[in-house]
């Protein structure tokens, strides 16, 4: 991370996506600052008002202080061009460009799954969070659960991987060390304590506002292979956060729930409109994952080579070349088969474990 780097959090009209499209096109936050204003307006496309900005080394006095304030409070500082930032994250196109991590950053780094539910939690779903996390941490080497450190569905899971001796990671949306909810102190203590993490986007200049919540969900979504909503009344946050999930190709999962019970609706429903995988097991979180044989990693080229393809199986396979997931109708269109041409390849990848079907008539890459 360089002064640089933080300074880009400090220029104002630059969000996310426009700090994401800047290092992408400089290649570093250095080599961004010592950009020209042609090069700034007419290459990189920003408005000239944010590249004057940007002439004037806006946000470097400002990073001054956050370092000193990060130093004091012994909060690491890791941007988007860092080895030590999650690869997971990078990969999303309104990544934020510097986190702020208390804690041991490998817990970053390991096969991770994203809970989310409501503040509201029943019994059965507090029940829930600590079998899936406990029958999870029996079978997956190295797991690590993350969430959102709030009431209900989020602190239970953390709490449950705490339990089975599981890494777990805190998505915050305010500035570290600060703790929201305050009840929950004594929990990121202990997160901390056992090898875990806390993470926010948030600097220590940054006020407060509602909408953080929203932007820190992104956060949650991106760190994990996939996201399981536990419970979720109709409308919530956990929904916006599998929502998000599933535009940036992570597996959707759901537990489902009785028709009569509110904490359920949502759950139901995500299901119900193949938005969601329904999921029963820890079982069935691996299956979905990938994760068994191979704990979270994806299927090597040399094992694809090994089986034996025909032309149009491997036809189909360069359909995901850019993707993880593609629905039927593509396939159709990009392979050029006939429905009984396709229904045919499509059942053979299956079998050889290539793809598997996914809710909404879609197909997943392993």
């Amino acid at each position: 991370m360089t002064i640089e780097d933080l300074a880009l959090l400090f220029v104002r009209g630059i969000g996310s996506r426009g700090a994401a499209h800047l290092i992408e096109h400089f290649g570093s936050a250095e080599r961004l600052y010592e950009a020209s204003r042609q090069e700034l307006i007419d290459e990189a496309g920003l408005r000239p008002d944010l590249a004057e900005r940007i002439l004037q080394q806006e946000g470097r006095s400002e990073a001054q202080c956050e370092i000193a304030y990060c130093r004091r409070k012994g909060i690491n500082i890791i941007s988007a061009t860092d080895a030590e930032y999650p690869e997971s994250l990078r990969s999303t196109p309104d990544r934020p460009h510097v986190l702020f991590v208390q804690g041991n950053i490998e817990a970053l780094h390991k096969p991770t799954l994203s809970m989310v539910g409501t503040r509201e939690a029943t019994p059965s779903g507090l029940y829930a969070c600590d079998k899936i996390v406990g029958d999870l941490a029996a079978k997956v080497q190295d797991l690590s659960i993350v969430s959102g450190l709030a009431y209900g569905i989020d602190s239970a899971s953390h709490r449950a991987a705490l339990a089975h001796g599981v890494s777990t990671v805190a998505v915050l949306a305010n500035k570290l060390p600060d703790i929201t909810p305050a009840p929950h102190v004594s929990l990121a203590a202990d997160i901390l304590r056992n090898g875990g993490a806390i993470v926010s986007e948030i600097h220590s200049q940054q006020k407060q506002n509602g909408n953080l919540f929203i932007a820190r969900n992104r956060i949650i979504a991106a760190l994990g292979v996939g996201t399981l909503v536990v419970e979720s009344p109709a409308s919530g946050g956990s929904l916006a956060t599998a929502e998000i999930a599933d535009s940036y190709g992570r597996t959707v999962m759901a537990l489902p729930g009785r028709m009569t019970d509110s904490a359920s609706f949502g759950t139901n429903n995500l299901i119900r409109q193949g938005r969601a995988r329904l999921v029963l097991t820890a079982d069935d979180i691996i299956e979905d994952l990938g994760w068994g044989g191979y704990v979270g990693t994806q299927r090597r080229p040399a094992e694809v080579d090994a089986v034996e393809l025909s032309d149009a199986e491997r036809a189909l396979l360069a359909t995901f070349d850019n993707v993880t997931k593609v629905d039927y109708a593509t396939l159709l269109q990009t392979t050029q088969l006939s429905l009984g041409e396709l229904a045919m390849v499509v059942v053979e990848l299956e079998m050889k474990g290539l793809i598997r079907c996914l809710p909404g008539k879609r197909y997943e890459r392993i």
